[in-house]
């Protein structure tokens, strides 16, 4: 039995840090959109468990969300579960888009349907990464805590063109900047994300007016009246680009 299912990447349409918690992370109020630029997740039973890939090249699998998702699950439920993962990698990494914890969510949902297990994900997904519970429903949904408490928000159809200046942020290092320099609506990590890689203002002065930082940064999106506005808001820019629409919750 194969199993394969898109890993839908995300947007922000806004992000506001409330503070530092005692854990060492922060608490943040979010909007998340899932739209329908994707990561390929592809599962089968066999003897052991072993990842391949395609697409965009990672650096390291050995730290890859996939491979995380399972082992946690495997300990969740006391079982082995030998599993051929394939992941066909299309969404930038460290651009804010959400592809690593999606990569694991969807990951989580196609091991429970490929070996048949009744086990509650968004305990083992809250574990994993801020937004992975969000990804385990997508649409559109407030999210509070670490990103952990959903409030589903009915998705409205919406297009939206997406650049990419081809460098990674680390969300970790951002939200250290944060500490130093609170930002402003309607991202307020822009500013901390600017600060740890100045070639971030140089690349929003590109874009110009009508374009937002989505997540901790890299990438930025603009909001559009359909696909044919979106094409043409990227049609002379020299980076990585993409055309996307809104998607409803899939569970």
């Amino acid at each position: 039995m194969t199993i394969a299912l898109p890993a839908r990447a995300k947007l922000n349409f806004d992000l506001a840090v409330l503070g530092r918690r005692n854990d060492g992370f922060h608490e943040v109020r979010t909007t998340l959109q899932a739209i329908d630029l994707h990561d390929l997740v592809t599962l089968a039973q066999g003897d052991h468990t072993a990842l391949t890939l395609s697409g965009r090249a990672l650096e390291d699998t050995r730290t890859n969300s996939c491979l995380i998702a399972h082992a946690a699950l495997e300990h969740a439920s006391k079982k082995t579960l030998p599993t051929q993962i394939h992941l066909h990698k299309r969404i930038p990494p460290g651009a804010g888009l959400g592809g690593a914890s999606s990569d694991a969510a969807t990951t989580l949902r196609g091991l429970a349907a490929l070996h048949h297990l009744a086990i509650d994900l968004a305990p083992i997904a809250e574990q994993l990464g801020a937004d992975v519970p969000f990804f385990l429903k997508g649409g559109t949904a407030m999210a509070e805590g670490r990103g952990e408490r959903l409030t589903p928000v009915p998705t409205v159809r919406a297009w939206f063109a997406i650049a990419w200046p081809e460098f990674e942020l680390l969300t970790p290092d951002v939200y250290r900047a944060w500490d130093e320099m609170p930002g402003d609506p309607p991202n307020e990590l822009a500013k901390a994300a600017a600060h740890v890689e100045p070639r971030l203002n140089e690349f929003a002065a590109e874009l110009g007016k009508g374009w937002q930082m989505t997540g901790s940064g890299s990438a930025f999106f603009r909001r559009c009246a359909d696909e044919t506005e979106a094409r043409q808001s990227i049609a002379t820019l020299r980076c990585w680009t993409a055309v996307a629409q809104a998607i409803g919750p899939w569970a």
